[in-house]
């Protein structure tokens, strides 16, 4: 798929791989990175990995395509949460991959409706768009009061 018209370029650098830092361009983000003891890492307390600033992006990303699926349906949503869940392991073809869990919480609103909303997020949302056909996302709707 291809931008026709891009309204915006987030950048961000990293240096030192999975045991050094990364930083955004306005400096907004600017957080150690640790490979974590289950990969192999020392895991250092204080500091993040490249999967949990996937899970934070694509959680947040996530939920603003809910909020755009709830306006084009015309449902008010109040107290929704998104919880990804990004796991990585080895992938069949020998290399590494990632999966994704995404678990959405729409308080006050039915059952087949909150599922009707995900899976119209599911079909904005840039991540999960980007994701599709490559990596394995689950999709767990609950409609739970806060």
């Amino acid at each position: 798929m291809k931008i026709v018209e891009k309204f915006f370029t987030a950048q961000a650098k990293a240096k030192g791989g999975r045991d050094g830092q990364v930083t955004t361009e306005n400096n907004a983000l600017a957080v150690s990175l640790s490979t974590p003891k289950e990969m192999g890492g020392p895991g250092k307390a204080g500091a993040t990995n490249p999967e949990q600033l996937f899970a934070a992006g694509y959680a947040a990303c996530f939920e603003g395509a809910l909020g755009v699926a709830a306006r084009q349906a015309s449902v008010k949503l109040d107290g929704v949460t998104v919880e990804a869940f990004i796991g990585f392991g080895k992938a069949e073809d020998g290399g590494y991959g990632i999966s994704a869990d995404l678990h959405i919480n729409i308080p006050g609103v039915e059952q087949g409706q909150a599922e009707q909303l995900v899976e119209a997020a599911h079909g904005i949302c840039p991540y999960s768009r980007a994701t599709k056909g490559n990596i394995e996302v689950r999709l767990t709707t609950t409609t739970e009061a806060a």
